[in-house]
């Protein structure tokens, strides 16, 4: 976006106020930088007996501030900055993270020493909007707060040396507050709890406090109040480790509020398996269900890695609100660990989670990038699974292909990880939805 240029003379007369100088803030913007400048100090010539001395003085004082469309102050910097940066995850000192939401914005002009003559005030604004781009996450991992072995910051510094961009905190009936998040460049925490009960697991995303009260249910009837205040309060909730032998999930999910279901949990394994092709049932019978992954993380051990499996979403930043808008809407795909190994389907420009009309003649591209020899890509779709190529070698591949049936398309690579085992899920993808129109 081009930069924005605003200017306030302040005179005299308006020493001790507060001055408002107003801005629209677009749609989908993903930072705010902001720069102001004026006349601080002047320079006075000094009579001495030596000669002629110049010196300089601080004639003006100007601090500045900013409020939201809300009428909330987004931060004060007094005249201590002259550049102030402003985003959904990070801020500059004094300041706080904040969506920017579209609207009109206040910049704060304190006019705390202004010289007679009055005082220009210079202010720029560069607004950059958000991108979209695959950032790489753990829905599912556990602190001290509850099972888990490390604290949130030592948590938080481990996902980022594994690559990571975002961690859902996930203990056990327990809420871990932002208050306490601790600081990581690079790296969005994202709040929730999973609920845990005798009768399965499910996690809450994106609040504090999903419900009132504790996490006991003792009937169908209680757990389904739970699952429905947790999800009008925004929460979003995904159904845990469903077909797990020893802590399956036991409520009917056709009664339940919830919006995603996790296939992937952990290491692959036969529960995961069963989990994939009963969620592929669900698809195959116009259920349009989103899947999700997430290692289970309490500790390391020779069974348990952290962001293995990890989730790739397709956000518009790595604000929290974009990424579980990506996660919900199902851009996304699950792969064994972070990895440069993708594939992707475009559709007429749209990939995992779209929904378009179907027609005749159209034609999907597929796209796969840091394939190793034997990787195998499977085409799911509600006809059926076949493999549509075989990697002869470590590699790219592209391929177009025609879409000849209303329906849903995802992708699975399979591939060899050990040579005494069989090929395993390396990546699964949500689906892209084919409708038919009348």
């Amino acid at each position: 976006m081009p930069e924005l240029k605003l200017f306030r003379h302040i005179t005299s007369a308006e020493q001790g106020l507060y001055l408002l100088l107003p801005f629209e803030m677009p749609e989908d913007a993903a930072q705010l930088d902001l720069r102001y400048t004026y006349q601080s100090y002047t320079r006075e010539p000094i009579a001495t007996a030596e000669g002629q001395f110049s010196g300089t003085r601080r004639a003006n004082i100007v601090d500045i501030g900013l409020i939201a469309p809300d009428g909330s102050q987004v931060g004060a910097s007094g005249s201590s900055r002259s550049e102030i940066m402003i985003s959904e995850t990070n801020a500059t000192p004094g300041y706080q993270a904040h969506a920017l939401t579209p609207g009109t914005w206040q910049i704060i002009l304190g006019a705390y020493v202004i010289a007679p003559e009055g005082v220009d005030v210079s202010v720029s604004l560069e607004i950059t909007p958000k991108i979209p781009r695959w950032l790489c996450g753990d829905l599912h991992v556990h602190t001290l707060a509850s099972d888990g072995r490390l604290p949130l910051d030592h948590l938080a510094e481990h996902a980022r040396i594994h690559g990571l961009d975002f961690i859902a905190v996930t203990d056990h009936n327990q809420a871990v507050k932002r208050a306490s998040f601790p600081k990581v460049e690079g790296l969005t925490i994202i709040p929730g709890q999973e609920w845990t009960h005798y009768n399965g697991h499910s996690n809450f995303l994106g609040l504090e406090q999903p419900y009132k009260g504790s996490f006991i249910s003792n009937s169908p009837e209680e757990t389904q109040a739970i699952f429905e205040e947790a999800h009008r309060n925004g929460a979003l909730i995904s159904i845990n480790h469903p077909y797990e032998e020893s802590f399956s999930f036991r409520y009917d999910l056709d009664t339940l509020a919830f919006d995603l279901i996790e296939v992937w949990n952990g290491p692959m394994r036969p529960t995961n398996l069963e989990a994939i092709a009963r969620w592929d049932a669900m698809l195959k019978a116009g259920r349009r269900q989103i899947a999700v992954c997430g290692s289970d993380y309490h500790s390391d051990t020779f069974f348990q890695r952290l962001a293995s499996p990890c989730i790739y979403v397709l956000a518009d930043s790595p604000a929290e609100s974009d990424i579980l808008k990506a996660v919900k809407a199902g851009r996304s795909y699950l792969a064994f660990s972070p990895t440069k190994l993708q594939v992707l389907l475009d559709v007429e420009g749209r990939t995992y989670g779209s929904s378009l009309a179907w027609r005749a003649n159209m034609k999907a591209s597929l796209k796969g990038t840091n394939l190793e020899k034997g990787d195998v890509i499977r085409l799911v779709t509600a006809e059926g699974t076949q493999d549509v190529f075989t990697a002869p070698a470590k590699g790219d591949f592209e391929l177009s292909l025609p879409v000849t049936a209303p329906g849903y398309w995802r992708l699975e690579v399979w591939r060899t990880f050990f040579g005494f085992l069989p090929p395993m899920p390396a990546i699964i993808t949500n689906p892209i939805w084919f409708d038919l129109t009348r």
